[in-house]
């Protein structure tokens, strides 16, 4: 694959806290109006537009938060911003905008694909009306069918989120969910485990391990019926529908995260750097506000910034490329890392290979179906300390 480059830009707005989200996310109501913090992302994008080479952007993501919670043109704006500072979209940048049922209607639609915005990513998480109020979603099922209508009425690609491990739910209204979300158009379907800490409200009356594992087959068996591969290990699509900008980060290739909280990665140093904003609005103000032009990676707040070593580079690779339907490809790994390290990692994957978690496919390493339900033990085989690489 070729070297490809994208900007992530969090927008925090939100109608509600949802109670399982944690992400850098405020009620709209509670923080500065958007116009306030786009200026603020406008500032970042000027301050820090010498860190990576000016260029056509193969992505463009505007994740949240619910960035169609924000006026229109405040989107339309911030994609004008990039290319002034030379990172331009054209016909086959992927530039995709998230948004939830009742937040867009056919005028605000309208101004997204003037702009150049051509997949949507649909967080509605539910069918069910009861699951939905379980969680504290603003939304209901009947608006959630409206919203897919709608961009169905333009033909649109967009994608849909289904939450499943859910308090009380059961297999019948998962796979309504499932099949619900592909009925009315859905290109791409990403299933969310539900996660949340002990003693959280919705840990109490969750599916047990095996009935979670239940439910991911069931997402699986369905979504394979209608022609939609597992590309990644929580992302279905059908051939042609994957999403371009989630594959930057997948396949190791660099990206910019703009606004509260974003994540970015550079190949610059030896073995690539991460660099980060805060999660905190005011305080993301306050720098915004101080900053000033940034000239390379080493001017950066040195807080807010790791250069990786070999052994966090290559965690990093294996983790991400096993993930992946495609696997962890044993000529870029060799490539990147050498021979040496190669030997480790194929001494490794051996039993798991013997026990038909993995297999080998084309070169790559490649999760069976059984190795994808105990996916988390194997990744921890492929997490290397400093000194487990010390001999090589």
């Amino acid at each position: 694959m070729s070297e490809r480059f994208g900007v992530y830009i969090h927008i925090p707005y939100c109608l509600q806290r949802c109670t399982y989200c944690d992400f850098a996310t405020y009620v709209h109501t509670e923080i500065k109006p958007p116009e306030y913090y786009v200026s603020l992302v406008k500032k970042e994008i000027f301050n820090k537009r010498n860190l990576f080479p000016q260029r056509e952007l193969d992505t463009i993501y505007f994740g949240g938060g619910t960035p169609s919670l924000i006026p229109a043109h405040l989107i339309v704006e911030l994609i004008s911003e990039l290319a002034k500072f030379g990172y331009t979209t054209g016909p086959q940048t992927e530039i995709t905008i998230e948004i939830n049922p009742a937040t867009v209607d056919e005028k605000k639609l309208e101004t997204y694909l003037k702009a150049g915005v051509n997949r949507f990513s649909v967080g509605a998480q539910s069918f069910s009306d009861r699951l939905l109020k379980m969680v504290h979603r603003e939304h209901n099922a009947q608006q959630t069918v409206q919203t897919l209508e709608l961009l169905r009425k333009y033909n649109l690609n967009f994608s849909f989120d289904v939450l499943f491990a859910l308090p009380t739910q059961s297999l019948d209204e998962l796979k309504y969910d499932v099949q619900v979300a592909v009925e009315l158009g859905s290109k791409h379907i990403s299933p969310y485990c539900l996660t949340v800490p002990e003693g959280h409200p919705l840990s109490k009356n969750r599916p047990l391990d095996d009935e979670q594992i239940e439910m991911f087959n069931v997402i699986h068996t369905e979504l394979s019926k209608k022609d939609f591969l597992r590309y990644e290990i929580s992302n279905y699509a059908l051939k042609g529908y994957e999403s371009k900008h989630n594959m930057l980060y997948w396949t190791d290739q660099e990206y910019w995260g703009l606004g509260l909280s974003a994540h970015s990665y550079t190949k610059k140093s030896s073995w690539g750097s991460r660099f980060w904003n805060v999660n905190s609005f005011d305080l993301y103000g306050k720098q915004m506000d101080a900053e000033n032009t940034l000239q390379n990676i080493a001017a950066h707040n040195a807080q807010q910034i790791e250069h990786l070593d070999k052994h966090q580079a290559l965690t990093d690779f294996c983790y991400t490329s096993l993930r992946l339907g495609a696997g962890l490809s044993v000529d870029k790994l060799g490539e990147k890392f050498g021979t040496t390290t190669l030997d480790l990692i194929n001494k490794i994957a051996q039993p798991m290979l013997d026990k038909n978690l993995m297999s080998l496919v084309n070169n790559h390493y490649v999760l069976t179906n059984n190795g994808v339900v105990i996916s988390n033990q194997i990744f921890e085989k492929f997490a290397f300390l400093k000194e487990d690489l010390a001999t090589l």
